[in-house]
């Protein structure tokens, strides 16, 4: 901080994290974009920049965009910062962000002469690693439980960096000035009270910016600033890393997306890939890019042959010399083609967040059971194909420097299969933003975020709703964060696409949504009395009928729960481990318990219930041919099945008549 105060012989100062270094968004869509100058603004105390941006060929991106800026801007400096609200729709929100608890706005700056904190390396990423740990050791002369070490990144967190005329802001994310994370001095030693001399271990992911350690006294709501390390740098903070892999718009399309800190006017991004032994060639990448969370580029891979082998690298031509920055290679199988007979699995769970590997910023318990999930796949990683994360991604709610976590958390599942993510409250949910809820859920992302972050083939992705084919499995994804009743738009392209499956080709239906759209036993829900989300299932039901959904997923209650095949409150079928014959029912599933911590259940014993497990875990589907499917839930802790079902069938019994799902006939001859 800066020596600029001075109050009863205390020196104070304002500091802050970020840098007013602003680099303009340079959002590249399908269209052609033209970039001219840019203007900084500085308006109310914040700082922004405005770009100009015109679209070629096209109105319907640029309106988008036009409406999506307010919420960009806000999220670049992260200062639309409004309360969470406890909120019926937030009642699966996870607690607080644990970096909201820290009154970082009120903190004192007061360098102590006799306190000190050095971490035991000052280069990082030398050998290309995009993590590391780091040792930091640190001395207090008169030692407390309430001395904290903080991480900031970038380095740099005095007032010069804050933006002019910048007001401090009481509710979170405090933006000019939270750490990335953060851990008490006492978790080094019990001697720590004793002795003052202690030592941390924190884990360091690049992140396109230097870091630094900061010593504070006075707990989380109080502090004080008493010492400062010394800055400490990845090798190459701008590395190309993380990669995500989604399904493209064809099934024999992959998307590879990933982050770097190049802007276009630095170096051309692209990926190098091809059939695993065979020559590789290079695909151009689009970027769209600002400034604290890097640049984000997606790379489209066409053409590809069913159930092959590739390998891929992206890499980055720099502009003044030619050179090549490359990523480390990775490799994936393609998809089948639909309808193809091959064994196909995928993986189904949603509201995971993430954690601290090295115990930061756990003090409550805020995403216990995420690692645990995320390692018992990368485990398993040989023995399914596909990935379905539904909704509550990584619970950011605005601190983007969480999203990098994230997807470093992730990155050895991501890079290797399709990674499909679905919209939830935490991705969407902000007054006044269009979100079907008005609520602070999602911390002023507005969805831009997670909609940049990972690729979903969806004509429009501000509206969350996808289809996407894997063999024989036809997947409707909606977005519950927008209305999806009767007449809504959503509605329709939802129908289209449970319509659209080719049941002889591809014989298992599936419907993905975050919020619970069909039956919960939540205890939430049960007090409403509706088992459900209000109006979910009101219109919903009468499709999966109609069009003969085999399973139903929802997320956003943390626990997992399978009913029978149900229609209109009644069980329709008495089996509970097989499943055959007629498709007259849908089977509701509730796996939200990636790793956020766990929702209750009502003590009512709900008739349609089958299975129910206060737990963390996630589903997994083998299909072995058309006529054969193994449903598997395991728990994250051990990968062991708890609860699983078999559906054996013809291609005639999704044909048959059944109540509310017969074909229309006519006695024409």
């Amino acid at each position: 901080g800066e020596k600029d105060k001075t109050e009863n012989g205390i020196i104070r100062a304002e500091f802050a994290i970020f840098q007013a270094q602003l680099r303009s968004p340079g959002i590249k869509t399908e269209q052609s974009i033209h970039y001219q100058s840019h203007a900084l603004t500085h308006s109310a105390g914040l700082v922004f920049v405005s770009p100009s941006i015109q679209n070629r060929g096209g109105s319907s991106e640029a309106g988008r965009l036009k409406m999506a800026m307010p919420c960009v801007l806000f999220l670049l400096l992260l200062l639309q910062c409004l309360a969470f609200n406890q909120a019926a729709g937030a009642m699966a929100s996870g607690g607080e962000q644990p970096l909201a608890q820290i009154g970082i706005h009120r903190a004192v700056f007061a360098l102590h002469g006799n306190a000190s904190i050095k971490a035991n390396h000052s280069l990082l990423g030398t050998k290309g690693e995009d993590s590391e740990w780091v040792t930091v050791k640190f001395r207090i002369p008169t030692a407390s439980p309430d001395y904290w070490i903080a991480v900031f990144s970038p380095a740099k967190f005095n007032s010069s960096s804050c933006p002019a005329g910048d007001e401090r802001r009481v509710q979170p994310p405090y933006i000019c000035s939270a750490p990335i994370k953060y851990k008490f001095a006492n978790e080094s030693s019990s001697k720590y009270v004793k002795t003052g001399k202690g030592s941390l271990k924190f884990q360091l992911i690049n992140q396109r910016q230097d870091f630094s350690f900061a010593l504070f006294s006075g707990g989380l709501s109080n502090p004080t600033l008493v010492a400062v390390s010394a800055p400490i740098s990845f090798a190459n903070p701008k590395a190309p890393l993380y990669p995500r892999l989604a399904q493209g718009k064809s099934w024999n399309e992959m998307t590879v997306t990933w982050t770097s800190g190049y802007n276009i006017d630095e170096a051309v991004p692209f990926l190098q890939w091809g059939l695993k032994g065979d020559t590789q060639i290079r695909s151009p990448a689009r970027t769209v890019g600002w400034r604290d969370p890097g640049f984000f580029h997606t790379s489209f891979l066409k053409d590809l042959w069913p159930n092959s082998v590739y390998t891929y690298k992206m890499g980055h031509m720099l502009s003044n010399n030619g050179s090549i920055v490359w990523s480390k290679s990775y490799s994936f199988k393609s998809s089948p083609y639909p309808g193809q007979d091959s064994l196909q699995r995928v993986i189904i769970f949603g509201d995971m967040g993430k954690a601290e590997r090295d115990g930061s910023n756990e003090y409550n318990n805020y995403q216990p059971g995420s690692l645990n999930t995320t390692d018992t796949l990368i485990k398993d990683l040989d023995n399914y194909d596909i990935v379905f994360h539904i909704g509550d991604i990584s619970y950011a709610n605005g601190y983007i420097s969480q999203w990098d976590q994230f997807t470093q958390m992730v990155e050895p599942i991501a890079s290797t299969v399709p990674y499909m993510v679905a919209s939830g409250n935490h991705e969407r949910d902000y007054p006044g933003s269009g979100s079907f809820y008005d609520t602070n859920d999602s911390g002023g992302e507005c969805g831009v975020v997670a909609e940049t972050m990972f690729y979903v083939p969806a004509e429009n992705r501000a509206k969350f709703w996808y289809s996407t084919d894997y063999g024989m499995f036809h997947f409707c994804v909606a977005d519950t964060e927008h209305d999806w009743r009767e007449g809504s738009e959503q509605y329709k392209f939802i129908e289209k696409c449970l319509a659209s499956a080719d049941r002889q080709k591809q014989p298992w239906l599936v419907f993905i949504a975050h919020r619970v759209l069909g039956y919960s036993s939540n205890s939430f829900y049960a007090m409403q009395g509706s088992f459900e989300e209000p109006m979910g299932r009101d219109d919903m039901q009468k499709l999966w009928q109609k069009y003969k959904v085999d399973i139903a997923f929802f997320g956003h209650v943390h626990n997992y729960e399978r009913t029978c095949p149900i229609y209109q409150n009644i069980c329709v079928n008495k089996e509970k481990t097989h499943y055959s014959g007629t498709v007259n029912g849908t089977i509701n599933v509730v796996v939200g318990g990636g790793g956020s911590h766990l929702s209750d259940f009502t003590p009512l014993q709900t008739y349609w219930s089958i299975y129910k497990d206060h737990d963390y875990g996630f589903v997994k589907l083998t299909a072995y041919n058309h006529s054969s499917l193994l449903f598997e839930y395991k728990k994250s802790s051990d990968g062991v099945v708890y609860d699983s079902f078999t559906i054996s069938r013809d291609y005639r019994d999704v044909l048959a008549c059944v109540h509310d799902g017969c074909e229309a006939t006519t006695w024409a001859m």
